[in-house]
């Protein structure tokens, strides 16, 4: 599986770790960047260009890095198609994938060590969507809003 990466300054050390893990794991690691540390850069051009990488890349998941994560999440759920959960615990990156069939998670590096990132990384990559009939209709009605912006 392909799997892009963002971050900004503050989740550039975490990043590169990540990178590394997810081909370790089997997986294909695009690094959307940056590619070098520089202090107070933006995350929104990285962010969302791995949130456009992985709506068109169907299949495809999506980590992004910041100090808290918010942003990055805020950022990545702006991208038709993303579904971009803030994970702080093994049970919110389980829940992302397996209730809300989440392409892309948010990782507050400065809110967990690369150890504690790595951790919410593989239990996001590994957990599957449920399929269950009322997720499925839930991210339906949420899909259909993206399309047509009701109100």
């Amino acid at each position: 599986m392909r799997v892009y990466l963002g971050s900004d300054h503050a989740g550039y050390v975490a990043k590169r770790a990540l990178v590394r893990r997810v081909g370790e794991l089997g997986h294909e690691p695009v690094d959307i960047g940056p590619h070098s540390f520089v202090e107070g850069d933006d995350y929104p051009p990285y962010v969302l260009e791995t949130a456009r990488r992985v709506a068109a890349d169907p299949g495809s998941l999506g980590v992004v890095l910041g100090g808290s994560g918010n942003g990055e999440a805020i950022a990545a759920n702006k991208v038709d198609g993303v579904r971009a959960v803030l994970a702080w615990s093994e049970d919110t990156a389980r829940l992302g994938r397996e209730h809300n069939d989440a392409n892309v998670i948010s990782i507050g590096a400065r809110m967990h060590s690369v150890r504690e990132a790595t951790h919410l990384l593989e239990v996001f990559l590994k957990t599957p969507f449920s399929h269950d009939a009322r997720h499925a209709r839930r991210i339906g009605m949420l899909t259909d809003y993206e399309h047509h912006r009701s109100k």
